[in-house]
C-alpha cells in the first residue's frame, strides 16, 4: 500500500466518518479486492462488531477462529479475553493443507493481543523556541537531532534552517576516533552553541560537558 492509497483511505474516512468494519474499506476508491486481500491484516478497525477487525488476523481466517471459539464453547470475544481458553486450543486439530502449524501458532498468539498497535512507541520531540540562525546565541543549550555523521564530526538540526556542526573534538568529554562510535543519524542529543557565523551561515556546536562559547 503506497502513500496515494493510504491518503485515499484517510480522505474517505474524513468524508464519510469512521469505518464500521474491515469490509467497508473496500468502498475506498482504488482499494480493490486484490489490494484489500494483501493489506487487510495490517489495517485495524477498532470498536467494530467483529472483534478480529482490530487484530492482525486476516479476514479469510475469521471462520477458523470462530471454529476455535465454538470448540471452546465460547464467543470469539471470550477467546480474546480469556488466556486459559486460548491455552486449551489444540493446534493440531486445525491444521490442513491450507493452514499449517506455524500460521495457526501466529493466529493464536495474535488472539492474545487484539488491538495492539504494531508500530514502535513514538517519542514526541520538540525543538527549543528558535526558528532562525539569528535566534541562536553562544552558550545556549538546545535539544537537537543528528542529521549526518562524517569523519570530522556530526551535523545536528536544532530547529533552524542551518544544521550546526559538532566537530569530532566536541562530541564527547573523551577522545573520539570515529564519530560513528558516539552518534548516529536521527539520534536525539543536547548541544551547546559555541559559535554563530551569520555571514557564512555556520553554527558551531558542542556535546562536551565543559562546552564554552567561543
Amino acid at each position: 500500500m503506497g502513500t496515494k492509497l493510504a491518503s485515499a483511505i484517510v480522505k474517505h474516512r474524513a468524508a464519510n466518518g469512521p469505518f464500521r468494519d474491515r469490509a467497508s474499506l473496500t468502498a475506498v476508491p482504488r482499494l480493490g479486492s486484490r489490494a484489500f486481500q494483501q493489506a487487510a491484516g495490517f489495517l485495524r478497525v477498532r470498536d467494530a462488531a467483529q472483534p478480529l477487525d482490530a487484530s492482525a488476523v486476516h479476514p479469510e481466517r475469521y471462520p477458523l477462529v470462530e471454529r476455535m471459539a465454538k470448540d471452546q464453547g465460547c464467543t470469539v470475544l471470550d477467546l480474546l479475553r480469556d488466556p486459559k481458553r486460548r491455552e486449551r486450543i489444540k493446534i493440531d486439530a486445525y491444521t490442513s493443507d491450507d493452514v499449517g502449524a506455524p500460521t495457526l501458532q501466529d493466529i493464536v498468539a495474535e488472539l492474545g493481543k487484539p488491538g495492539r498497535d504494531p508500530r514502535p512507541a513514538f517519542e514526541v520531540f520538540e525543538f527549543a523556541d528558535v526558528h532562525d540562525i539569528t535566534d541562536l546565541q553562544p552558550g545556549m543549550v538546545l535539544p537537537g537531532v543528528v542529521t549526518n555523521v562524517t569523519s570530522f564530526g556530526a551535523f545536528v538540526d536544532v530547529g533552524v534552517h542551518n544544521d550546526g556542526l559538532v566537530h569530532v573534538s566536541q562530541l564527547a568529554d573523551s577522545f573520539v576516533r570515529d564519530p560513528n562510535e558516539v552518534v548516529r543519524v536521527r539520534q536525539k542529543v543536547r548541544v551547546t552553541v559555541t559559535g554563530v557565523d551569520l555571514d557564512r551561515k555556520r553554527v558551531a556546536l558542542s556535546m562536551r560537558s565543559d562546552a564554552k562559547a567561543k
